[in-house]
């Protein structure tokens, strides 16, 4: 800790490590916390492990839709193990700090995986226009080819859009005395808020990040999705129509589960600073914490063949 009187003689500070805090105002149960978190990642990490080893080992499911299903599942895990370690290390065994560096590196992935997410989502929307709209088609529109594209698509925007962050955050002159994040990981709206510089800049290509993705992809799902439900209203059977709009409820429940922290976290960080500190800690630990939980149990519910492929998966496991 450098000594207040020598503030004055430092031109330009950058913190050798921040401290997390974990749960604003819980720190006596952290051990407790543990509990439920621990829980949550196991069951993030086993359900989407089984996901991509069912979609792996069913040749029936070698499809268009299940293999953007994989990489949301994928996605997921990197989001997972991008708070997982400064998670459980502070609730664990109160292992607080986190080197400046090592802390611009989580945050860069945890916001890549984020971006990712919402992209795949997006992807998976347009899979399932094609498929209702011109299922005849879909098996051509939708070839290997095409989906390793769309992938390396996914992955160079996340990269072009993100890279920039860390290096803005390095030019800043942090405070001294303003060195604890209000998580148990790097956030940038918390890491950026640290410093003693103008960060105008900061919180306009934020904005820009978050506007340019998941803005722009949550107009293009509901776009994608008012056509699909057009297509399906013009099908003369019941029946038809029913069993099309099945094949879309777990996209829309992903997508939901993904937006509506998005959003969230987005107003909180914008108009609620005056929210206590552990309003704003819950908010991002639902953002990032429970998609990846909830996104296998959605498909796993509701999908019938990604079900039956995993309970098969379990039982070789067993077997063997």
């Amino acid at each position: 800790m450098i000594p207040s009187q020598s503030f004055n003689n430092i031109s330009f500070f950058q913190p050798p490590a921040f401290l997390m805090i974990g749960i604003p105002g819980l720190e006596a149960i952290h051990g407790w916390i543990s509990i439920p978190f621990s829980s949550m990642y196991t069951v993030a990490l086993a359900g989407n492990c089984l996901i991509l080893l069912a979609v792996r080992r069913t040749s029936s499911l070698h499809q268009p839709m299940y293999y953007f299903l994989s990489m949301l599942a994928l996605t997921d895990m990197g989001l997972t193990l991008a708070t997982m370690p400064t998670t459980l290390a502070v609730l664990w065994f109160d292992h607080r700090l986190i080197s400046f560096n090592a802390c611009l590196v989580q945050m860069f992935f945890l916001h890549y995986f984020s971006v990712v997410e919402s992209s795949v989502l997006l992807a998976m929307s347009f899979d399932r226009f094609v498929a209702i709209s011109n299922p005849l088609r879909y098996a051509s529109v939708l070839t290997n080819n095409v989906i390793i594209r769309i992938g390396v698509g996914i992955v160079a925007r996340a990269t072009l859009s993100l890279f920039p962050v860390p290096f803005l955050l390095k030019r800043l002159n942090f405070c001294p005395n303003k060195t604890i994040l209000s998580h148990s990981f790097c956030f940038h709206p918390d890491v950026m808020r640290r410093a003693c510089a103008d960060i105008t800049i900061n919180i306009l290509y934020g904005l820009y990040v978050v506007v340019s993705t998941a803005g722009i992809d949550s107009l293009l799902i509901v776009l994608s999705y008012t056509f699909i439900l057009c297509t399906v209203l013009g099908l003369a059977s019941p029946r038809e129509r029913i069993r099309a709009l099945n094949t879309c409820v777990s996209h829309i429940l992903a997508v939901l589960v993904f937006f509506i922290p998005v959003i969230g976290v987005s107003m909180i960080h914008r108009f609620g600073r005056h929210l206590p500190p552990i309003v704003h800690a819950l908010v991002a630990y639902v953002y990032l914490g429970v998609p990846p939980v909830l996104n296998p149990v959605i498909y796993s519910v509701k999908s019938k063949p990604i079900r039956e492929a995993m309970l098969w998966v379990l039982r070789r496991k067993c077997q063997s």
